[in-house]
C-alpha cells in the first residue's frame, strides 16, 4: 500500500504543475477563463446574463402606463423615402439605345423584270395547257362511257319491271 500511496501522490504533483503551467500559459495568452473549473459552456451563459442586466430596456410597440416606462420608450421610426431610390433604380435598368451604324451593303443586281420571267416562261405554259385540256377531256369521255352503260342497266332494268308488273 505505500507503494500506491506513494504512486497517488506523485500524480497529484504532477496534476499539480499542470494546473499552474496552464495558468501560465493563460495569462500569457490573455484569456480570462474563471479558475473555478466550470466548463467553458457554463461560463458563456454565465457572461450572456451579465450582458442582459446591464442591457437597457426599450419599448418600440407597446405604451407603458408607468412613467418610469415611459421614459425608455423609443419614438416611432419614420418610413424612409423610397420613391426618389426607386426611380433611380428604374432609370439605371432603362437599357440605352445603341446605334451601330450599318456598313454599307454591296450593291446587288437589280431584280429582273417580271416581263423577261413571263416571256420565258410562256411556252412551257402554252404546253401545259395543252396536257390539261387533254387530261380533262379523257375524264369526261369515261364518265359518259360509264353513264351509258349504268344508263343502259337502268333502262333495262325498268323495262323488265314493267312488264313482270303487267303479267
Amino acid at each position: 500500500m505505500a507503494a500506491t500511496a506513494a504512486g497517488v501522490g506523485r500524480l497529484e504533483e504532477e496534476a499539480l504543475r499542470r494546473k499552474e503551467r496552464l495558468k501560465a500559459l493563460r495569462e500569457k495568452t490573455g484569456r480570462k477563463d474563471k479558475e473555478d473549473g466550470e466548463p467553458k459552456t457554463k461560463q458563456f451563459r454565465e457572461e450572456e446574463e451579465e450582458g442582459e442586466k446591464h442591457r437597457e430596456l426599450r419599448l418600440r410597440n407597446y405604451v407603458p402606463e408607468d412613467e418610469d416606462l415611459k421614459r425608455r420608450r423609443v419614438p416611432q421610426a419614420k418610413p424612409v423615402a423610397v420613391e426618389e431610390k426607386v426611380k433611380e433604380q428604374l432609370e439605371a435598368a432603362k437599357p440605352e439605345p445603341v446605334i451601330e451604324e450599318v456598313p454599307s451593303a454591296p450593291r446587288l443586281p437589280p431584280p429582273p423584270c417580271s416581263r423577261d420571267l413571263k416571256r420565258d416562261v410562256a411556252k412551257k405554259l402554252e404546253k401545259l395547257k395543252k396536257r390539261t385540256q387533254r387530261a380533262i377531256a379523257e375524264l369526261i369521255r369515261e364518265r359518259l362511257k360509264g353513264q351509258e352503260d349504268s344508263l343502259a342497266s337502268a333502262v333495262d332494268s325498268t323495262t323488265e319491271q314493267e312488264a313482270c308488273d303487267s303479267d
